[in-house]
């Protein structure tokens, strides 16, 4: 999401630095890529046009002019308005959570057009309630229209664990919803999602379907979920929403798969309601909150560290985490523990997910695209390791060419490829050794150039 409006802007501020000293003469020159840009990402027009204004009103005045580093002022100049535009007011920039102060069961509506991916985000957003924020959580479904739409809610509360209501044939929407929500106060239920139902395009029969719903429940919060791809479409869908039935915020999908995110500020702007969860793929756990402030920062090449150190901190077992530090400093690091590494970078999304969230890698992007990142390479090197035995796991030592073939063949991979990944582990063993017998005091004192091979920064092989 942003890759297109993130490498615009990387190339004006590469320009605006080389400049030193800015005239407003370059601001201004600045400002039309800025604008072109943003409309280039599907930015509603009025949207830029508020949006160029706010940087410019600051840009081309003292504050830039007199800075000691002014390209870095103009950065963080739009910076800010990136983020007021994807927060607006109310938001300082941070992660807008779901309001949940209210009698239990909280009742959260979601409306959307058909094919928006609602269906499959109730049951992600319960799943985040339940394990993120320890809520007792039921799903109800109120699409009548859609064939099997109740069975595929019921199968995916299955498989994030969270309660449906049981369906009775016949029954029309509302009466769902007030069957649901009796049911919720009854069974003692934190919070009730009534996933309701779309159409393909926006009609009196929808709005006054969902209208219907909302004065039946007084839902505390109403989320919009609307598809990232369909660009300036789902801008009028979420106007229209906001206007006839009322949203209080908007859940993005299929995010992974818009590198222009122009719906993103528009849809904030336009509506005045925040966004408050994307979601960033198919699988149940592939939803995250909104966060402006990082969104801001890694639009503009700045990364985004907190997101990087939170992925692992939700997928890295505290106990396996320690279990390994114990064997780096024992020196005994095998190909076990390499196989796990590996289990767990695909956990984290993968090189590309992880490469995304470093500070600066806009700049590079064009060589790592060029470069072609294999994912399936972390599972062709795990198919490897898991082709040995448990002896050759423990000891790489006694692989010997026959075995090699034997393991490649086992695999569906190639001697060579089993001979990298050897070539890799052996390296990976090495600086781990290097690591435990510098210790704490030692690494403090050496850094990394002690644990390059050769030691104290020497060059390779030398």
């Amino acid at each position: 999401m942003f890759e297109s409006l993130s490498n615009r802007l990387s190339g004006v501020f590469d320009r605006l630095r080389r400049r030193g000293a800015l005239g407003e003469a370059d601001v201004e020159a600045a400002l039309r890529e800025i604008r072109v840009a943003l409309l280039e990402a599907d930015v509603a027009l009025p949207v830029v046009k508020s949006f160029v204004d706010g940087v410019k009103a600051k840009a081309v005045g003292q504050e830039v002019i007199r800075s000691v580093t002014p390209a870095q002022m103009v950065v963080k100049i739009v910076h800010d308005h990136l983020v007021a535009t994807l927060a607006g007011e109310d938001a300082a920039g941070g992660e807008v959570g779901l309001n949940l102060n209210a009698p239990a069961p909280v009742v959260v509506m979601m409306v959307g057009l058909q094919g928006s991916g609602k269906t499959t985000t109730t049951a992600k957003l319960a799943r985040h309630l339940k394990e993120r924020q320890r809520k007792k959580v039921m799903m109800a479904s109120l699409d009548v229209q859609r064939p099997a739409a109740q069975e595929q809610l019921a199968v995916l509360g299955r498989q994030v664990s969270v309660d449906t209501l049981p369906f009775i044939a016949g029954e029309r929407p509302v009466a769902i919803a007030k069957r649901a929500r009796e049911a919720a106060r009854l069974q003692g239920y934190d919070v009730l999602m009534l996933d309701t139902a779309g159409r393909l395009h926006i009609d009196e029969a929808l709005m006054a379907e969902a209208a219907a719903v909302r004065d039946a429940t007084h839902p505390t919060e109403t989320l919009l979920v609307a598809d990232a791809l369909t660009g300036q479409d789902a801008v009028n869908v979420a106007k229209s929403f906001a206007e006839r039935v009322g949203i209080s915020g908007i859940v993005l999908t299929r995010v992974d798969g818009d590198a222009r995110g122009g719906a993103a500020l528009s849809m904030r702007a336009i509506t005045g309601r925040p966004i408050k969860f994307v979601g960033v793929g198919e699988k149940l756990d592939a939803l995250e909150a909104f966060q402006p402030d990082r969104v801001a920062g890694r639009i503009l090449g700045m990364g985004d560290i907190v997101g990087l150190v939170e992925k692992a901190a939700e997928t890295v077992e505290l106990e396996d985490a320690e279990k390994l530090a114990l064997k780096i400093q024992k020196g005994s690091f095998d190909l076990d523990d390499l196989a796990s590494q590996l289990k767990q970078l695909r956990k984290m999304g993968g090189m590309s997910s992880l490469l995304g969230m470093l500070p600066g890698i806009g700049k590079i992007k064009k060589q790592i695209d060029e470069a072609k990142i294999d994912e399936s390479l972390l599972k062709r090197q795990e198919a490897i390791i898991s082709s040995m035995t448990r002896k050759e796991r423990r000891n790489p030592k006694v692989l010997n060419a026959s075995r090699r073939r034997r393991i490649a063949v086992g695999s569906g991979t190639t001697v060579p490829e089993v001979n990298r990944l050897l070539k890799q582990y052996q390296d990976m063993s090495d600086m781990m050794r290097k690591a435990s017998k510098l210790g704490k005091k030692g690494l403090m004192r050496h850094g990394l150039p002690g644990l390059m091979p050769g030691g104290g920064g020497r060059p390779f092989g030398r």
